[in-house]
């Protein structure tokens, strides 16, 4: 459902931008991915995202879609900066209980300067939202993202 959601979002944007002819919607199109790019780099310390190439292999339509949409229109907005958004996409797949993108994000919060202890607070307030399973499922998630992270900076806990 999801893909073709994408699929029609993705159509939906094409009729709109021929309405508006062929060079805006190509600019647009090239100014919404430039935006997205942006965002992963600003998110992933310029590093590409491994997941979002992976998919950009064989599933380069929801690659761009990714990049395009999520990242370049909606990441990219004002009105929030990268720091706010990652608090609340980690509330969010914590809440969700999206064990692999709250790993993700709270690796963009983490490079972006959100402290482990900000990160142990969504927890906290996870068991308000979604109760105590999906916030024991997030703490062991970030207590095993923060090892990772000690070990490959070569610190202890």
């Amino acid at each position: 459902m999801a893909l073709g959601t994408i699929v029609s979002f993705k159509a939906l944007l094409a009729v709109v931008a021929l309405g508006a002819g062929p060079a805006l919607a190509e600019a647009s199109a090239d100014e919404r991915r430039r935006r997205g790019e942006a965002v992963i780099r600003d998110l992933n310390r310029g590093q590409a995202q491994p997941t979002l190439e992976g998919l950009r292999r064989d599933f380069p339509d929801l690659a761009d879609a990714i990049t395009d949409y999520a990242l370049g229109d909606v990441w990219g907005r004002p009105g929030l900066d990268h720091r706010t958004r990652q608090l609340a996409a980690v509330s969010a797949f914590a809440a969700l209980g999206n064990q692999p993108f709250l790993k993700v994000h709270a690796g963009y919060a983490l490079n972006l300067g959100v402290a482990e202890a900000e990160l142990k607070e969504i927890v906290h307030l996870t068991t308000v939202h979604a109760g105590f399973p999906r916030a024991i499922e997030a703490a062991q998630t970030l207590s095993a993202l923060f090892a990772e992270r000690r070990a490959a900076a070569g610190t202890k806990p």
